[in-house]
């Protein structure tokens, strides 16, 4: 007999996979959008060594989400990855490319400056395409008897492009509010002074986006509009937690502006969430059309329960080990 809801506790699962990966890896995909804009070389420096001791423990969360997509919701695969070959490719490249420049811009001497680019470059391309995903996922997809049918460009709208961009500022604005809490002197003003202008963007593509998303899709128009709704706490929390940004920036807080942007994240991520429950693959299918057999769900759940404390704990330990501010001269390699 099934006891458990095993397809709400795999999407509870997976949904928390994928903020924790666009919490951690973002602020360091941010430093990277960040990169070319940085006052000097030191500062580039220092900006690397900020997020180096951490960056390939923060993207255990993708391999964490994606295998327990791929296990728990395989019809997600069969449907998502036709659909975005050419977005995931681009993804996977640019994490390749900003993995490799890490190991190799601190050896480099004359070809710095193309390693310099390599990091950023991955970095933005990485971004865009994870903000192109997601706006693709709002969109919908072309979909016939639990098959994609549409073409491989069919998820490059203007929708998804402004998506994109739009993921691409909110992670440098996790960036630069990172870079508040862990460097000092200029590079930490030059820190300051960029994240206004940053939170500005995230917020006029946040409205832009909020508009054009109920002409897309009926379902979200009558999620949001049909009636007075509870869902509308999670616009009104990322905009106090904007607020909240704003404030402690002018106060020349460190710590508040950036757990404050992690939590505008989350609550716009919440408010996305809310927007299409149950459907996993709009606009036809829901978690339980997507779902493993419930054999299979408790086998790897089994496992599972046991991986993530682990992840939770190195990660951790991790930060703690590398608590702090980063100073020029000395840093992790």
């Amino acid at each position: 007999m099934q006891t458990f809801d095993l397809t709400l506790i795999w999407a509870v699962i997976i949904g928390f996979g994928v903020i924790m990966y666009v919490l951690m890896d973002g602020f360091d995909l941010g430093v990277g959008i960040l990169f070319p804009f940085a006052p000097n070389e030191e500062a580039r420096d220092v900006m690397m060594n900020s997020v180096a001791p951490v960056w390939d423990g923060n993207e255990t969360w993708l391999v964490l989400g994606g295998a327990g997509l791929l296990a728990a919701f395989p019809l997600v695969y069969s449907i998502f990855l036709p659909a975005m070959y050419i977005g995931v490719f681009l993804l996977l490249a640019g994490l390749i490319f900003r993995g490799v420049a890490f190991e190799f811009r601190f050896k480099a001497r004359t070809s710095r400056y193309l390693w310099n680019w390599a990091f950023a470059g991955g970095s933005m391309v990485a971004a865009f395409a994870q903000g192109a995903v997601v706006g693709a996922y709002v969109q919908g997809f072309e979909t016939e008897n639990m098959r994609y049918v549409g073409g491989a460009l069919d998820w490059l709208t203007p929708f998804t492009v402004l998506t994109g961009l739009g993921l691409m500022a909110g992670y440098a604005l996790l960036g630069s509010t990172w870079l508040i809490l862990k460097t000092e002197g200029y590079i930490q003003e030059w820190a300051y002074k960029i994240t206004r202008p940053l939170l500005l963007a995230v917020l006029v593509v946040f409205a832009l986006v909020s508009f054009w998303t109920p002409f897309i899709d009926e379902l979200v128009r009558d999620r949001w509009f049909s009636t007075i709704q509870v869902i509308w706490v999670f616009p009104a929390l990322a905009l106090f937690c904007a607020w909240q940004i704003l404030k402690s920036v002018g106060k020349r807080q460190e710590g508040v502006p950036f757990v404050a942007t992690m939590g505008l994240f989350i609550f716009s991520y919440l408010g996305l969430l809310a927007s299409r429950w149950p459907y996993v693959v709009p606009p036809n299918y829901t978690l339980y059309d997507a779902a493993s057999a419930y054999e299979s769900q408790l086998f790897l759940l089994l496992g599972l329960l046991f991986v993530i404390p682990i992840v939770l704990a190195y990660t951790a330990w991790t930060y703690w080990v590398f608590r702090g501010k980063v100073k020029a001269g000395v840093g992790y390699h």
